[in-house]
């Protein structure tokens, strides 16, 4: 591939990324509805109309902000699991995992819970089969570590475990480094305990 198109493609790719970061901000603090595609050509410096050579719609940046997240959580995890495969490394490796993630996309969070009904319902589809997946990942750690217990039991221990470091977006403000991590430690103590207790 000649240099000039490769140069082309990767200033198109993080145009796109840049376009998905800032649809995340801006849809947090103003809602899907609240946002026109001319809002997220202005935050990255194009016009509304440039917006569409990267996506055909401004459902289609919502689907892949959402379906990005989504896949993202369960690559991760796969990755976490697989070197610690079982036991109590596994279920710290996992949790320390998805608070860091929490902690770094508290907008994605706040859209995901607020904005997700406006998905297409393939796109709403693929989210819940690739959350659902995540899931179950959870509770094949913990059925490692609890296998006398009932499996809706783990997976509801999970659901709770997902809502506390979830939380990051009415947890996270204007904070220094030492709250930052003073947060991170909280929610990762709190997440352990309520999947072992």
């Amino acid at each position: 591939m000649p240099e000039k198109t490769l140069g082309r493609s990767d200033a198109k790719s993080r145009r796109r990324e840049r376009l998905l970061e800032a649809a995340a901000s801006l849809f947090a603090k103003h809602g899907f509805n609240g946002v026109s595609m001319e809002d997220l050509g202005a935050a990255v410096g194009v016009s509304g109309p440039a917006v569409y050579r990267h996506f055909s719609s401004k459902q289609a940046v919502l689907a892949e902000l959402l379906i990005g997240v989504s896949t993202a959580l369960l690559e991760g995890g796969e990755v976490e699991t697989e070197r610690a495969p079982r036991g109590e490394l596994a279920l710290r490796a996992l949790i320390e995992f998805h608070v860091d993630f929490a902690l770094r996309h508290p907008d994605v969070i706040r859209v995901h819970d607020r904005d997700r009904s406006a998905l297409s319902t393939g796109d709403a589809h693929t989210v819940r089969r690739l959350q659902r997946r995540y899931v179950e990942l959870w509770v094949t750690v913990l059925e490692g570590l609890r296998p006398d217990t009932d499996t809706a039991e783990l997976r509801a221990r999970a659901h709770a475990a997902f809502g506390l470091m979830n939380s990051t977006p009415y947890a996270v403000g204007r904070s220094s480094s030492a709250d930052s991590a003073r947060l991170r430690s909280l929610l990762e103590l709190m997440s352990y305990a309520a999947l072992t207790v």
